[in-house]
């Protein structure tokens, strides 16, 4: 039996072979980036990298607050019997927040003034006391200076008769005697007045100084009665209000909170990474939405919140209009001045601090990917710290649909 072979054909073989590899290469060609494309120039925008001296500002998020505040508290037990102002109203420090009732300190004070009417009526009976007691006493050495003199009188009639011979000797001696002992009780009893002057005037002392502490007692009481009207103590407005009417309150219990509108402070906080570049007086710039208000800062926490740092800046020009308490603003806080630093106008969709593929326009009108490294944006400028050249430009429009491309030619 003869069996026929059929004859090999090789090149179909090399054929399927070489089809394949040209497959695989154009294949590797677009996925490296090789191939190239071309796009109008008209649809195109480009930024020019700038070198220059540039100041670097940290941005920064934050709100209005009073620089003076006050925290109303409750002078004592009480009720809120009537509520007068409501958060967001202006206030004078006269302007009475609202009032509080507590009956049973209406009648202390009428306790303690009665007590200090009276002991005001008691000083004076004792002073009429002190002043019958001092008569007597004068009265007494009246009466021992009449001895005195009738003695001296006697003395005198005794010497008389003496010389006459009529009066014996032991008359003279006795007149004498009476005289020295009149003369030494007077003595005494003017000693005696004079300490008893002294102790009087201490007693009228003890008498004014209980006087005196109860009237500072009626006062302090007639005070926390007049402080049951509970006023804003400063120029400002009403913050908040932490009571409703008929509430029962404690003594030292808060009630409300007052703050000045015209004398404000910024409350900022700082990017954690920029904060320890930050020094203590650096310039602030708030924006309010109605104008750019200087400011320093004064005031730097250490403890980082959400990746932020609180500060506190002093303002240093008139406030806008719209400024108040609360009011949410954005700033830009001086770090440094950089000199001879490379930068570009601020591009949507470049991020600081990152890194970044871009298009870059070479001499021979193509756009080439290059990557690019930026630092900080300080106000519309975005740093760049790698990648790029002064005078070099790269595609600030959008370039997305471009990016799997290495190359992309410009056409005119």
């Amino acid at each position: 039996m003869k069996i026929a072979l059929t004859k090999k054909q090789p090149w179909k073989k090399w054929s399927v072979i070489a089809s394949f590899t040209l497959l695989m290469a154009y294949a590797g060609y677009s996925v490296s980036g090789k191939a190239t494309k071309s796009v109008p120039l008209s649809q195109l925008s480009f930024q020019t990298v700038v070198q220059g001296d540039l100041d670097i500002y940290a941005n920064a998020y934050g709100e209005f607050a009073s620089a003076k505040e006050r925290l109303l508290t409750a002078p004592a037990l009480g009720k809120v019997a009537e509520i007068l102002v409501r958060p967001g109203t202006k206030v004078s420090p006269n302007t009475i927040i609202l009032q509080l009732s507590n009956p049973r300190l209406v009648q202390e004070v009428n306790a303690a003034k009665g007590q200090f009417a009276q002991q005001l009526a008691q000083r004076e009976a004792f002073k009429y006391e002190q002043q019958s007691e001092r008569l007597n006493f004068q009265g007494r050495i009246a009466d021992i200076e009449a001895e005195i003199e009738k003695a001296q009188l006697e003395l005198s009639v005794n010497k008389n008769l003496l010389d006459l011979g009529i009066a014996s000797k032991i008359e003279l001696q006795r007149a004498k005697l009476a005289v020295k002992q009149e003369s030494s009780r007077l003595d005494f009893e003017k000693r005696k007045y004079k300490q008893f002057i002294k102790m009087q005037g201490h007693q009228l002392t003890q008498r004014d100084i209980t006087i005196t502490q109860q009237q500072a007692q009626v006062n302090l009481l007639e005070q926390q009665l007049d402080d049951m009207k509970v006023k804003a103590g400063i120029s400002g407005s009403l913050q908040s209000l932490d009571v409703e009417l008929g509430q029962s309150v404690q003594l030292g219990q808060s009630l409300a909170k007052v703050g000045s509108d015209e004398e404000l402070i910024v409350r900022l906080r700082l990017p954690q990474n920029q904060a320890d570049q930050i020094d203590i007086n650096a310039l602030v710039l708030i924006d309010t939405q109605k104008g750019i208000i200087k400011a320093h800062i004064t005031r730097i926490e250490s403890v980082v919140s959400n990746g932020s740092v609180l500060a506190e800046a002093v303002i240093d020009q008139a406030l806008t209009s719209n400024a108040r308490p609360a009011l949410s603003i954005s700033a830009q806080v001086f770090v440094r001045h950089q000199l001879a630093i490379n930068y570009i106008e601020q591009i949507p969709g470049f991020r600081p601090r990152s890194k970044q593929r871009v298009f870059v326009r070479d001499t021979n009108n193509t756009l080439i990917q290059r990557d690019v490294t930026f630092g900080e944006l300080s106000g519309n400028k975005l740093v760049i710290t790698a990648g790029l050249q002064p005078g070099e430009q790269i595609v600030s429009s959008d370039t997305q649909q471009y990016s799997k491309y290495q190359q992309v030619s410009i056409t005119e």
